[in-house]
């Protein structure tokens, strides 16, 4: 034997009768058809488990109109605020039902429904791993699964649950017809608006019975099942629109593929805007903007865990705000004195127009202890406390600021940007190192020459935070403002040199949780209305209202002390409080559509916006709004007044910011007042005169800087300065741009 047959022979050992030895050990349960055998065991087992359980589980009595109940929602002292929740559904025969609304349904949930087997296996199983496995709701469903879940059983998203859901779906595949099937899940489904079944829909939505409905309301309504409140027209945001007409075009571009519509007529179809909801009684007043601001939160919640937005709709839930009564009462008598009590729509057209929204924080909890949503809820529906669709204008400069440290940017010149870092702050100066020409005009079209940031912030001076946007890099600042609370939806925040003035949509919620980031020390404050919802003993865990470190804490304490700056001797001197330190930011849309005012004491965030709000939603001026005079409305004018107001009657906790700083304090303290610590009364709205820039250099610690904006009413014309001399050349200003760009100017940005 040679080597090679020697080293085999030792590799393959055999017995002495020539044969191989046994596997010893936990090899032996593991040969390739014992492998098998294991594989087809359990698939018997599970066959018979499956066969076991159909034959066990029953078709159940409808239950879900006996398990719908009424909502309660509580203040936070245990006032009942609403009840709500009637059961609004009333079934129609599917011959009630347009045959191409039918169509429509189907198409949009399950276009093979009339020949399918009534289950999707494939989907179903993917759902139950989903849940096994914690990833929520996913999963495809028939309409017959679908109508199942609706009628039969709950919406809990269990194992159990959804075993039942497909059993019960085969077993009633075989019972009914298919158009009972598809007769139920109309009549059970929920469309949005409390409305349970098509007929309902058809009346919340278009004012009309069922079988009055046209093929493009069908087509909306079909959408709807997809996203009720999302796609709900009235309170979605763009981005919800957009989708809800992208859906409805899915829907009738199904029916072409099936043949249910000519595409030549599809062509022709254009979308229409359902009517608006009409309130329920009972919801006057700011009762409705609080239970509608729950609602959406609760509906959020029940999305994300895997309940679905119907859960909340089927009843039952006690849901107690956060909202503190006294604090509650104090936001709205505050803008009562401040504007609704100087409106007068018989003598003033603009007067009609103006809205009101506000929020306001608690720092350590990030609960909404007050929301004004607007004079009445049932007289404007839309909230203007949760309404995204104004500029928030130069409120947001503190974030670009903050984007700037967190980022350690630096500015043209190589400098690190800080506080004391000087920027050129003359009227439409050009952008520099921008691929979109831009040339933002200053308020008055004041040229300040060399200054530095916390000056530039005091006076909000544009061509300052345009230029340190860009030098930041616009993805960055997006980022931060995104990270901080703001919506980053697409459509709503482009990366243009104009977005450095605000011209964003946000609302005062948006608003009130970025300023809460920066007064938390940069940890992300994401403002919640709910403080627990609860249904016999089960308590739902609702997100956690404080996150994450967005932004360093000595970056959102340094954005603190320049936003200080701001109100000590800037353009928020109308909120100065005697007894708590204060920290904010005006804001004024550049054609006075909107002005803003938000800011912050130690512990307590509020964020004011006042919105010119036109017929058919029209964003109009507030130009003479209330009578003042100058006619302009600022930020530091009415909005810092009711914010002034509001929060000198309510502020708490500490009285002094505990900040983590490296910046110096660039901005002196107010002069000790000698009053209480309530505020003094707000300057006027009229602006009075303001003066110049001031000639000499700005230092890293400039000596008090004076608005030239929104000033306090003790401004003389004697104290004015000379001003500077223009400068002998500068480069000229671009004819093209960005956003609002026109020659240089920024129709579409803010002014302050």
């Amino acid at each position: 034997m040679g080597r090679a047959e020697a080293r085999r022979a030792d590799k393959s050992p055999r017995t002495a009768k020539g044969k191989k030895p046994k596997k010893t050990g936990i090899r032996r349960f593991f040969t390739w058809k014992k492998l098998l055998a294991y594989f087809l065991a359990v698939i018997a087992l599970g066959i018979g488990a499956f066969v076991a359980l159909y034959l066990y589980v029953d078709v159940p009595s409808g239950n879900s109109a006996a398990k719908l109940q009424s909502n309660v929602y509580k203040l936070s002292n245990g006032t009942v605020l609403a009840r709500t929740g009637t059961v609004n559904r009333e079934e129609v025969p599917l011959e009630k039902i347009p045959k191409n609304v039918q169509d429509a349904v189907v198409a949009a949930e399950n276009k093979d429904f009339w020949t399918d087997p009534g289950v999707d296996f494939k989907g179903t199983a993917r759902g139950i791993l989903n849940t096994v496995m914690g990833r929520g709701k996913q999963g495809g469903s028939t309409i017959t699964q679908q109508y199942v879940k609706n009628y039969y059983l709950s919406q809990e998203q269990t194992v159990t649950r959804k075993v039942n859901e497909l059993i019960i779906s085969l077993k009633v595949q075989q019972k009914f017809d298919k158009k009972d099937i598809l007769a139920g899940y109309l009549n059970t489904s929920y469309y949005g608006r409390n409305a349970y079944g098509i007929q309902a829909a058809s009346h919340a939505y278009y004012d009309k019975d069922a079988d009055k409905l046209t093929l493009e309301e069908g087509a909306y309504l079909a959408a709807l099942l997809q996203a009720p409140s999302q796609y709900d027209w009235t309170v979605a945001t763009d981005a919800g629109k957009r989708n809800a007409q992208a859906r409805w075009n899915y829907v009738l571009d199904k029916m072409v593929e099936k043949k249910w519509l000519d595409a030549d007529k599809r062509k022709t179809m254009k979308f229409e805007v359902p009517k608006d909801p009409k309130p329920p009684k009972g919801m006057s007043g700011q009762n409705g903007y609080l239970v509608e601001a729950a609602k959406q939160e609760v509906e959020r919640a029940f999305r994300k865990d895997g309940r679905g937005e119907s859960a909340l709709a089927a009843g039952g839930w006690t849901i107690t705000l956060s909202v503190d009564p006294k604090k509650q009462k104090a936001m709205e008598q505050a803008v009562h004195e401040k504007v609704t009590s100087r409106l007068d729509p018989q003598a003033r057209k603009v007067d009609g127009y103006a809205q009101v929204g506000a929020v306001s924080v608690d720092r350590k909890t990030g609960k909404i202890m007050a929301l004004y949503g607007g004079q009445d809820y049932l007289k404007h529906f839309k909230s203007n406390a949760t309404r995204e669709d104004y500029q928030p204008a130069s409120t947001f400069k503190p974030l670009i600021f903050a984007s700037a440290l967190q980022n350690k940017s630096k500015n043209e010149d190589g400098q690190r940007i800080t506080a004391g870092t000087i920027y050129n702050g003359d009227n439409k100066r050009p952008i520099r190192n921008s691929e979109v020409a831009f040339a933002p005009e200053n308020e008055d079209h004041t040229s300040y020459g060399p200054v530095t940031v916390q000056e530039s912030m005091n006076k909000s001076i544009n061509s300052v935070f345009a230029q340190m946007a860009v030098d930041v890099g616009l993805d960055k600042v997006k980022k931060t403002a995104v990270d901080m609370g703001m919506n980053g939806g697409a459509g709503n925040f482009e990366e243009v040199p104009a977005m450095s003035l605000g011209s964003m949509a946000a609302s005062p919620l948006h608003m009130a949780g970025a300023y809460a980031t920066l007064a938390n020390h940069g940890k992300q404050v994401t403002p919640t209305i709910v403080a627990s919802v609860t249904r016999n003993g089960e308590k739902v865990q609702m997100p956690n209202a404080i996150g994450s470190q967005v932004i360093s804490t000595t970056n959102a304490d340094n954005v603190t002390q320049v936003l200080k700056g701001v109100v000590n001797d800037g353009t928020a001197t109308a909120v100065q409080l005697g007894d708590y330190a204060v920290a904010g930011k005006t804001g004024t849309s550049d054609d006075n559509k909107s002005a803003w005012f938000s800011g912050y004491t130690p512990d307590l965030i509020t964020s004011v916006g006042m919105f010119g709000e036109g017929p058919g939603g029209a964003q109009v001026p507030l130009t003479g709004t209330g009578g003042v005079e100058g006619g302009r409305v600022n930020g530091g004018g009415y909005p810092a007044q009711i914010w002034a107001d509001y929060t000198g009657k309510v502020a708490y906790g500490d009285t002094e910011f505990d900040l983590d700083t490296d910046e110096l304090a660039v901005v002196p303290p107010p002069p000790a007042p000698t009053t209480s610590a309530k505020p003094s009364t707000p300057p006027s709205q009229s602006p009075s005169p303001s003066r110049s820039p001031q000639s000499q250099s700005p230092s890293a610690t400039p000596s008090r800087p004076t608005p030239t904006r929104e000033p306090s009413s003790s401004t003389s014309q004697s104290q004015k300065p000379k001003p500077p001399k223009p400068p002998t050349s500068s480069p000229p200003t671009p004819t093209t741009g960005g956003v609002g760009d026109a020659g240089g100017g920024n129709l579409n940005g803010a002014r302050d």
